[in-house]
């Protein structure tokens, strides 16, 4: 195991801080190799999606790792052509089969599009957890509005709104919104797919830390309250993502980023609700 094996994440609410993102880790092997190597490092957060393709990899790799299924934090997202009430069981059912587990801790709506209907969506989470197939339901890419209307169709509470958020991508008004309602933000993308190595005042900050500008950013987001899910598939990647931890930005630190007036969207398909 690694020498970083024995420290833990912080948790919020029972969610480890800090994940592994698996978006584009489509390669079975691969996949399962770096589920292995992030849990085995200490990670303890590991995030899919239906549309990832990639189910039986997190399975191989959970499976592998010197980690019980019971420490693991699993989430994973059904996809907007599988929305309909019949269609959420269904595909949660072949989600959980392919990565061999009896349950997840997390089951997020992936975009508020496509087949989504509040009430038939959540009706059919709500049996999940009735049935003690999912623990807890969330969303992704959901607007304020949409939050709202979420909280009010399901029974059980929305645990976590998963959205792109990073330094330039701040998410003020949403993240207020959410605390506001008791919704963990979680930030996918969170290094803006690299670009957070070109921004000259996390490249300042991090050398002033010795660190990375990944570091920086993951830092920052764990300060705001935020959860984040980078995605690596390198042992390195994985590595320096979790070294994060380590990392305590100061006032000055967190101001300095906060200042950054950027806002560039990284994810924005035509089905996008803002």
């Amino acid at each position: 195991m690694s020498s970083h094996g024995q420290r833990r994440a912080p948790l919020t609410n029972g969610m480890p801080v800090l994940g592994l993102g698996t978006w584009q880790n489509d390669d079975p092997d691969e996949c399962a190799q770096s589920v292995a190597t992030a849990l085995d490092a200490g990670y303890r957060h590991v995030d899919t999606a239906q549309a990832y393709r990639n189910d039986e990899g997190v399975g191989r790799g959970i499976a592998a790792a010197d980690v019980p299924r019971e420490d693991v934090f699993l989430a994973t997202k059904v996809w907007t052509s599988k929305l309909g009430y019949a269609d959420v069981l269904a595909s949660t059912e072949e989600s959980l089969e392919r990565l061999g587990v009896d349950s997840v801790d997390l089951l997020y709506v992936h975009w508020p599009a496509g087949d989504y209907d509040p009430e038939e969506t959540f009706r059919a989470f709500d049996e999940l957890v009735d049935d003690g197939k999912v623990d807890r339901i969330g969303i992704s890419n959901f607007l304020p509005e949409q939050v709202d209307e979420a909280i009010d169709a399901a029974d059980t509470p929305i645990f976590a709104n998963q959205v792109e958020m990073h330094p330039l991508l701040q998410q003020d008004a949403l993240r207020e919104h959410c605390a506001e309602r008791d919704v963990e933000l979680v930030a996918y993308s969170p290094l803006a797919r690299g670009k957070v190595f070109d921004v000259p005042e996390l490249t300042e900050i991090a050398e002033k830390h010795d660190v990375s500008e990944a570091q920086v950013s993951l830092a920052w987001l764990r300060q705001k309250g935020v959860t984040a899910i980078p995605k690596a598939t390198s042992e390195s990647h994985i590595l320096d993502n979790w070294r994060s931890l380590d990392v305590d930005l100061d006032d000055g630190d967190i101001d300095a980023i906060d200042a950054i007036d950027r806002t560039e969207r990284e994810v924005d398909p035509d089905y996008a609700p803002w």
